[in-house]
C-alpha cells in the first residue's frame, strides 16, 4: 500500500522493482536485461545499428524489386483464377489489351486517324505484341446495309438514290471543281423551287461552316454521309478502336508507361489532335493501374512531409525533449530499411499492398518509441537524481511488458494473414511482423544506446494528466452503468451492421477525373462498348447459340453475342433492296472518266460560280445560300491556303464517302463460312470451342447491380468469366481474407493473451474495447454514408492492431498495480501515440486519389474510437471484473 501511495504522487505509477509480480514480468526483466546491456556498451550497440541499417540499405538499393501485376495478388488455383486463364488462353489476342479510343469529327476523320496510328504502333513490336483494328475489316464496309432492320434499309437506300444527282457529279470530279460544280446545280434546283429545304438547310449550314473555318485559317472536316442522307451522325460512326497489346514491365512503378507514352507521341506526329478534328484517348485495366499509381504515388511525396512534420510536431508535444525525439526519428529511420530488406530477402519484389509495411513499421515504431520515452520521463521526474542508466533501466521494466505483448500481439495479427488467398495481404502479413519484431529491438537496444549519449534532463514535471483523475474516479464509481452502456451501445450498433454497403467495383476507386478513367465509364454507359461484360467458353458455336439464348431471357441480361451475331438476318429483302440501289447509281458511282484534279486558278474561278449561283438562290434557303456564297467568295478571291485548306476538310472525306458508298453496295450474302478469319479468330479457338459474350442490361457502376448480373449469369454458366465476374470474385476474396484473418488473430491473441496474462477475465477485458471500437467505426461508416472498399478495408486490421495494442498496455499496467490509469503516464503515451499514428495515417485522407483518401478516413476515424473506448471503458471494467475493486 505505501508503494502504491508513493507510485501515485509521483504520476501514477510504481517505482522500480514494485512493478514486477507475476508471470508477466518475464517481459520486463528481459527488456531490463536488452537495455541493461545496451547501455553499458552504447558504442558498440550503435556501431552494430549502423552497420546493420548499412548492409540492409545496400540490400534494397540493389534489390528493390515492385510486381504491381494486380493479378499476382490472387494465387492462380482458385476457382476463377483457373476459369480466367482458360479464358485468356483460348483467347490470347485479348488479354492485357489497351484501348486507344480515336474520335474523329467526322467518320472519315476518325478512320483515317484510327488507320495511320495502327501502322505507326505496328511498326514498334519491341513494344506492342499485337495491334489491332477490330471495326477495320472490309467485311463490315460491305456489309453495313445488311445489319440494319429491313425498313432502315429501305430508308437509307431511299435517300441515297434521292442524292444521285450530286454523287454523279462528285463521283465524276471530286475536287474543289466538282464540289462547287455541285453547288451551282443546287443553286439552279433551288431558283426553280427544287429540293428539300428540310434536306439542304443542314447541308448548306455544313459546307458554309467548313468554308468559314478554312477562311479564318481552320480545318473544320465535313461528314458528307450526313450530308447525303440529311440526317444527324451516330455518334458511334465518329468512334474507332485501336486495341494493342503492351509489353509490360510489372518491375516498374507503371508497368505500360513506356508503351502508353509512345502511343501518345505517335498521335502527336501524325497530327491526331482537336485542331484536326481528332480526339485520342487510352483506357483499360492497364492505364487506369498507371494512372492509379502515378495519382497516388505522385501525391504521396507531399502526404509524406505533412505526416512526418506533424509527427515530429506532435512527439514534441508529448515529449517536450529534442534529445529524446531525435533518437526516436533515428531508430524510425534505422529500422525502415532493416524490415524492408527483410522483405525483399525473404519474401520478395513488393506487391501494392505489401508495401504498406512502411506507414505500419512508422507507426508502431514510434508507438513503442513513445511508450518507452514517456516512461523514462516519468521515471526521471520521480527519481530526478538516479543516474541515467538505472533510470533507462527502469523504464524498460515499467514499459517493457506492454510493448513486448503489444509487439507480440501484432505479430501474430499480422500473421494471421499469411493462410489467406490474398497474395497481396499474406506478403504484408509476413514484413509487418518482422517489422514489429524490429521495432522491438531497436526500441530496446538502439534507442537507449543513443540515449546515453543526448542524455535527456531530469523531468521537472508531471508526465501523467491530473486533470484526469476525477473522470477515472467516476468511471470506478459508476462501472456497472459504464458496463451496462458500452453493451447497449455495441448492441446497437451491431443491429445498424446489416445497412453498411461493401462497395466491390475498382473503378470508384480510381480518380474520376483521369483519362483512362472517365473514358472507362463514359463506354461502360454504351451497352455495345461497356467492359463490364461476362464471357462463357462453350464446346462449339450451337452450343454457344443455345446458351445465349438461354442468357438472353435473364432479366438482368441486355443481350449476347456469339460468332453467328455477324450473319444478319432476312438477307434476302435487304440484298434485293440493295441490288436495286446498285442497279441505279452503279454508273453513277463508277463513271468511266474522272476529271482530273484542277489547278489553283481553276479551283478559284470554280469557286466564285458557286458563290454566283448561290447568291441568285432565293427562296426559304435565300439566308443559308448567302452564308456559303460569302465564305466562298472570300475563299475564291483569297490566298491559295485558303484554298487548300478547304481542299483538305472536303476532299479526303469525299473519297472515303464515296468508297464507303460503293462497298456498301456490293454487299453479298453472309454465312459463318465467309466471315472474316481474324473475326472467327475472336470468337471460335482452334480447336473450335466457341465464346459468348453478356451483356448487362443495367449499365450503371453500382456494385450492387453488377453483383446481381454476376449471379444470375453463374446461376446458369458457373464456370463463367469475364471483367463483371472478376470483380466480384476478387471482392469476396478479399473480404474472406479480412474475415479469415481476422478470425485467426482474434483466436491467437486471445491464446497469447491467456497465456501471458493467465488470466480469461483480463484477456477478454483486453478485447472488449477492441470490438466496441470495431462497431463504433462501422456504424459511423454507414452515418457518414461512406462504403466500405477494396481500398479502406485496410484499416480494419489496423484498427484491430492499435487497439490490441492501447488494450494491453493498460491491461499490463493493472496486472502491475496501476490503479489509476487516465492520470498516469501511460495516457499521455497512448494518446500521443494515436495522435501521431492518426496525424500519419489521416494525412491519406488529402490524397486525390478516392481509395487513399477514403483509407485516410477511416484510419483516423478508427484511432479516434480505439483510443476513446479504452480510456472509457477499461478504467471502469477492470475494477469491476477484473477484481480489487478497492480505490485507495
Amino acid at each position: 500500500m505505501k508503494r502504491d501511495a508513493a507510485g501515485r504522487a509521483a504520476g501514477g505509477s510504481l517505482p522500480p522493482g514494485g512493478e514486477a509480480r507475476g508471470p508477466g514480468s518475464l517481459a520486463g526483466r528481459v527488456a531490463s536485461a536488452l537495455v541493461g546491456w545496451s547501455t553499458h556498451r552504447p558504442r558498440l550497440v550503435l556501431l552494430l545499428s549502423l552497420l546493420v541499417g548499412a548492409l540492409s540499405c545496400w540490400v534494397v538499393a540493389t534489390r528493390f524489386a515492385l510486381n504491381t501485376d494486380i493479378g499476382a495478388l490472387f494465387p492462380p488455383d482458385l476457382p476463377w483464377r483457373q476459369t480466367e486463364h482458360a479464358m485468356d488462353r483460348a483467347f490470347p489476342q485479348r488479354d492485357d489489351v489497351i484501348a486507344v479510343v480515336v474520335d474523329g469529327a467526322t467518320p472519315d476523320v476518325a478512320e483515317r486517324a484510327a488507320a495511320a496510328l495502327a501502322e505507326a504502333l505496328s511498326a514498334r513490336p519491341a513494344l506492342f505484341r499485337r495491334v489491332a483494328r477490330p471495326d477495320a475489316d472490309p467485311f463490315f464496309r460491305r456489309s453495313a446495309l445488311l445489319f440494319p432492320e429491313e425498313a432502315e434499309v429501305r430508308s437509307a437506300t431511299e435517300r441515297i438514290i434521292a442524292a444521285q444527282p450530286m454523287l454523279g457529279t462528285l463521283a465524276a470530279d471530286p475536287s474543289l471543281r466538282g464540289v462547287a460544280r455541285t453547288l451551282e446545280l443546287v443553286a439552279e434546283g433551288l431558283q426553280r423551287g427544287e429540293g428539300d429545304p428540310a434536306v439542304l438547310r443542314p447541308a448548306l449550314g455544313a459546307l458554309a461552316a467548313s468554308a468559314e473555318a478554312a477562311a479564318e485559317g481552320r480545318l473544320a472536316p465535313l461528314d458528307w454521309a450526313a450530308l447525303f442522307t440529311g440526317l444527324a451522325p451516330d455518334p458511334r460512326a465518329l468512334r474507332r478502336f485501336v486495341l494493342v497489346q503492351p509489353v509490360p514491365d510489372y518491375g516498374a512503378l507503371a508497368p505500360t508507361a513506356t508503351a502508353t507514352a509512345m502511343v501518345r507521341a505517335e498521335a502527336a506526329r501524325l497530327g491526331l489532335t482537336p485542331e484536326n478534328g481528332v480526339r485520342m484517348r487510352l483506357t483499360g485495366d492497364l492505364v487506369m493501374g498507371d494512372e492509379e499509381f502515378s495519382t497516388v504515388f505522385g501525391g504521396a511525396i507531399t502526404e509524406n512531409l505533412l505526416a512526418l512534420l506533424s509527427v515530429g510536431l506532435l512527439l514534441w508535444l508529448g515529449l517536450r525533449s529534442g534529445r529524446l525525439i531525435f533518437p526516436i526519428l533515428g531508430t524510425l529511420v534505422l529500422g525502415l530499411p532493416v524490415t524492408a530488406a527483410f522483405g525483399l530477402l525473404v519474401v520478395g519484389p513488393f506487391n501494392p499492398l505489401s508495401i504498406a509495411f512502411a506507414v505500419l513499421f512508422i507507426g508502431f515504431g514510434v508507438d513503442f518509441g513513445i511508450q518507452y520515452a514517456v516512461r523514462l520521463r516519468e521515471q526521471r521526474h520521480r527519481l530526478p537524481n538516479q543516474a541515467l542508466r538505472p533510470a533507462l533501466v527502469a523504464a524498460a521494466g515499467m514499459a517493457g511488458e506492454g510493448i513486448a505483448l503489444a509487439a507480440l500481439a501484432l505479430g501474430l495479427g499480422f500473421l494471421a494473414f499469411l493462410p489467406t488467398d490474398y497474395r497481396g495481404l499474406s506478403d504484408l502479413g509476413v514484413i509487418a511482423a518482422a517489422g514489429m519484431l524490429i521495432a522491438v529491438v531497436i526500441s530496446l537496444t538502439t534507442l537507449p544506446a543513443w540515449l546515453v549519449f543526448t542524455r535527456p534532463k531530469p523531468e521537472p514535471e508531471g508526465v501523467g494528466y491530473a486533470m484526469l483523475a476525477p473522470l477515472d474516479r467516476f468511471l470506478a464509481r459508476r462501472a456497472r452503468g459504464v458496463a451496462l452502456a458500452a453493451l447497449l451501445v455495441g448492441l446497437l450498433c451491431a443491429a445498424l451492421l446489416p445497412l453498411l454497403r461493401f462497395d466491390t467495383n475498382p473503378v470508384n476507386l480510381r480518380d474520376p477525373q483521369t483519362e483512362a478513367v472517365s473514358t472507362f465509364r463514359e463506354l461502360m454507359r454504351d451497352p455495345a462498348t461497356t467492359p463490364n461484360t461476362i464471357e462463357v467458353l462453350a464446346p462449339d458455336l450451337p452450343a454457344a447459340q443455345a446458351l445465349a439464348r438461354r442468357l438472353e431471357a435473364l432479366p438482368e441480361v441486355s443481350g449476347s453475342m456469339t460468332l453467328a451475331s455477324f450473319v444478319p438476318g432476312g438477307q434476302d429483302a435487304k440484298l434485293a433492296l440493295i441490288e436495286d440501289a446498285r442497279d441505279l447509281l452503279g454508273p453513277t458511282l463508277e463513271p468511266p472518266v474522272t476529271a482530273g484534279p484542277p489547278s489553283d486558278a481553276e479551283a478559284g474561278a470554280a469557286l466564285a460560280r458557286a458563290a454566283a449561283a448561290l447568291r441568285g438562290a432565293g427562296g426559304a434557303l435565300a439566308a443559308e445560300a448567302g452564308r456559303l456564297a460569302a465564305a466562298l467568295e472570300h475563299l475564291a478571291a483569297g490566298p491559295a491556303a485558303g484554298r487548300e485548306r478547304l481542299a483538305a476538310a472536303l476532299l479526303p472525306g469525299l473519297g472515303w464517302t464515296l468508297d464507303t458508298l460503293r462497298q456498301a453496295l456490293a454487299a453479298r450474302p453472309v454465312t459463318v463460312e465467309t466471315l472474316p478469319a481474324d473475326l472467327v479468330r475472336n470468337w471460335i479457338t482452334p480447336e473450335g470451342q466457341a465464346r459468348v459474350e453478356v451483356r448487362p442490361r443495367d449499365l450503371s457502376d453500382r456494385s450492387e447491380a453488377m453483383a446481381r448480373f454476376a449471379r444470375a449469369v453463374q446461376a446458369v454458366v458457373p464456370a463463367a468469366s469475364g471483367p463483371a465476374i472478376s470483380v466480384q470474385e476478387a471482392s469476396r476474396t478479399i473480404q474472406l481474407a479480412f474475415l479469415k484473418a481476422g478470425a485467426l488473430a482474434t483466436v491467437l491473441i486471445m491464446v497469447l493473451l491467456l497465456v501471458t496474462l493467465r488470466s480469461w477475465r483480463l484477456a477478454l477485458l483486453a478485447l472488449a474495447p477492441l470490438a466496441l471500437a470495431g462497431l463504433l467505426t462501422l456504424v459511423t461508416c454507414i452515418a457518414i454514408g461512406m462504403p466500405l472498399n477494396l481500398a479502406n478495408i485496410i484499416a480494419l486490421p489496423l484498427l484491430f492492431a492499435q487497439g490490441v495494442a492501447f488494450d494491453i498496455y493498460y491491461v499490463a499496467a493493472w496486472r502491475k498495480g496501476e490503479r489509476s490509469l487516465l492520470p498516469s503516464s501511460l495516457t499521455r503515451a497512448m494518446l500521443y501515440s494515436a495522435l501521431t499514428n492518426g496525424t500519419a495515417f489521416g494525412s491519406l485522407a488529402l490524397s486525390g486519389h478516392p481509395g487513399t483518401a477514403s483509407m485516410g478516413v477511416l484510419l483516423a476515424m478508427s484511432l479516434v474510437f480505439a483510443l476513446a473506448t479504452v480510456m472509457l471503458t477499461l478504467p471502469a471494467l477492470l475494477p469491476l471484473f477484473a477484481g480489487d475493486r478497492h480505490r485507495p
